[in-house]
């Protein structure tokens, strides 16, 4: 079983800058991908980055050249750092965990999730 835990969200004015983490559990961090997905209110999940187990990154258009997703296998932690923030950012915001390195774009692609940490971009 993976345990995963979302830290760093908060509120921040359009135009600036917000360090995601996310924290997993277990032996499996480093041949796992990873992923960021976002909810906003009366919306559904959305894919925002990927990393593979090789650190290959994959990004949504609406994020690219403005988020970075990196890992850390020795803290067996991921990271999204998203710079230039706007208001359309706002969302609840997930990590997961693939084992088969998968459908990285899909919420199928994925076995573990953590909770979820809001970040909301005033304008």
């Amino acid at each position: 079983q993976v345990q995963l835990v979302e830290s760093g969200g908060g509120l921040v004015q359009a135009g600036g800058s917000l360090r995601l983490s996310c924290a997993a559990s277990g032996r499996t961090f480093s041949s796992s991908a990873m992923g960021w997905f976002r909810q906003a209110p009366g919306k559904e999940r959305e894919f925002v980055a990927a990393i593979s187990s090789n650190s290959a990154s994959y990004y949504a258009d609406s994020v690219k050249g403005r988020f970075t997703i990196s890992r850390d296998n020795a803290k067996n932690t991921v990271y999204l750092q998203m710079n230039s923030l706007k208001p359309e950012d706002t969302a609840v915001y997930y990590c997961a965990a693939s084992r088969l390195q998968l459908g990285l774009r899909t919420g199928s692609g994925y076995d573990y999730w953590g909770q979820g940490t809001q970040v909301t971009v005033s304008s």
